[in-house]
């Protein structure tokens, strides 16, 4: 019998390098730490390095295609959805030089949790084979669990084991809806499904049903879409502020290229009951998150719920199907991270880890108070951050929330689009009700410290890359749809 031969041609590796990249500086982390004790300083450092180093391998894959024995599919959409989770990754890890030395970034474990939960999630949008999927859904997650568990607080424990149970539930629904997908077609990628199901003239409906229903809670739990979002403020709330900001950006964009990829085809079915489900479940999740976050006392909360209706208007363009949605999607989910991360930044200026202005709650409305008097520059950049996930024009959200009603307008979807418009209209309120606070009530302390306990130069420089963006969004809106819809275009959608 002749030894099996490779073709490395043939494997493309290219493919598969940017995640090789990630994985190798989280095992690098892991190898040094055995030998020496270094400070956080090296491994943000590191962590950085690894992360752009990547986004340059990117870059340099020449052709789209498959690879590694045809398990990776890297198109114009994984190259997007890439670019997007290793960009907050970047952004993100300058956040770990605090001024204070809470407990998570004293250890080397804490960085290469990192960097395997970034290699899982980009496993997970560079692929359409269910296994592959899976396997990187749970390698991003359970590296989630322990970076929440790692922060020091009392919360942060239940928190991760919320998340994790949770976790494991949607991980089961997934299994069962790939175990159905798998039985109706005989294949587990989602390319071959496509064809067998379309070629079948979708016999098999009651079946496709089931396993779409397993399939949309699974996701739902990762996207936090409603009913499946009752995780989400306990998680983020138990969470550091930066973290719970990273949270509500990378694991749904992942989620969202795993909805995109399986809905795509599902969502044209003639009976249109898939297109219903996401029809309701997009509407829901919008509004109720919108309500929820109304009736929050605490700002972290408010910023919770309101991820989850951010979330439901984004799951809009799945529902819609068309290049200019799919478009708005990912130009949404661009200017959706530099804000919603700021915003959570400049929360995490303000957390001390022993200090606490309140029993419930880290950061309640009423910490806010008269904030202007006491910190104005502080003050200012919140209220740009709240202003644009508002969508308030000129700021960058605004323009991805237009560009997704217009979709829903051109896609003919009237109805969607104007329960998007009132949903937006309806979370101007509670956004603005912090800018309230901040600017025309009285301050609640004199000390000004507490708006700035935390900061340290990097966290600075983030926030205001974050700001700049935000404010100057219109300069970028042009180059950056246009290199979305090539690239979009590019992969069939």
């Amino acid at each position: 019998m002749e030894p099996v031969k490779f073709d490395l041609v043939a494997l493309n590796l290219n493919t598969i390098m940017p995640m090789l990249i990630t994985l190798g500086g989280a095992l690098f982390i892991l190898i040094i730490d055995l030998f020496k004790k270094l400070d956080k300083q090296f491994y943000v450092t590191v962590s950085m390095a690894t992360m752009l180093l990547a986004i340059y391998a990117i870059f340099q894959i020449n052709s789209a295609g498959r690879g590694f024995f045809d398990v990776m599919l890297v198109d114009g959409v994984a190259v997007i959805s890439q670019l997007i989770i290793l960009g907050a990754s970047v952004l993100f890890m300058p956040l770990a030089l605090t001024g204070f030395r809470f407990r998570e970034f004293k250890f080397a474990e804490y960085f290469a949790f990192f960097l395997f939960m970034i290699a899982g999630f980009q496993f997970m949008v560079s692929t359409d084979n269910l296994i592959l999927i899976f396997l990187g859904l749970e390698t991003g997650s359970l590296a989630l669990y322990a970076l929440i568990a790692m922060h020091n607080r009392q919360k942060s424990l239940e928190s991760a084991l919320k998340y994790f149970t949770m976790g494991a539930f949607a991980a089961g629904l997934f299994a069962f809806g790939s175990m159905i997908f798998y039985g109706i077609t005989g294949s587990v990628e989602i390319g071959q499904m496509k064809t067998v199901i379309e070629g079948n003239n979708f016999s098999n409906m009651p079946l496709i049903l089931l396993g779409t229903a397993f399939m949309i809670a699974a996701l739902g739990f990762k996207l936090s879409i409603v009913p499946f979002h009752t995780w989400t403020p306990d998680v983020y709330e138990g969470a550091s502020a930066p973290l719970a900001g990273y949270m509500s950006i990378v694991p749904k964009i992942a989620g969202f290229v795993v909805a995109l990829r399986f809905f795509d085809f599902l969502a044209m079915a003639d009976d249109g009951v898939v297109q219903t489900l996401l029809w309701i479940a997009a509407v829901a999740t919008m509004t109720i998150g919108n309500i929820l976050a109304l009736v929050q006392d605490g700002v972290k909360r408010m910023l919770a719920y309101s991820s989850v209706s951010h979330a439901g208007f984004v799951m809009t363009a799945i529902l819609m199907g068309t290049t200019q949605a799919h478009v708005g999607m990912f130009l949404y989910w661009t200017l959706f991270l530099f804000t919603n991360l700021g915003a959570f930044a400049m929360l995490w200026i303000s957390r001390h880890p022993s200090k606490q202005f309140d029993i419930r709650y880290d950061h309640p409305f009423t910490k806010f108070s008269g904030m202007v008097k006491i910190n104005p520059v502080a003050a200012v950049m919140m209220a740009i951050f709240m202003l644009s996930l508002a969508g308030i024009p000129p700021f960058a959200v605004y323009w991805g929330k237009l560009y997704l009603i217009g979709a829903a307008i051109n896609s003919d979807h009237l109805y969607l689009a104007l329960i998007m418009a009132i949903n937006s209209a309806i979370a101007v309120y509670y956004y603005l009700k912090l800018v309230v606070f901040m600017f025309l009530k009285d301050p609640s302390q004199n000390d000004g410290t507490i708006y700035n306990m935390n900061g340290t130069f990097p966290l600075r420089l983030v926030l205001i890359v974050a700001a700049v963006f935000v404010i100057a969004s219109i300069a970028t809106i042009e180059p950056l749809s246009a290199f979305i819809q090539t690239h979009v275009v590019a992969s069939g959608f």
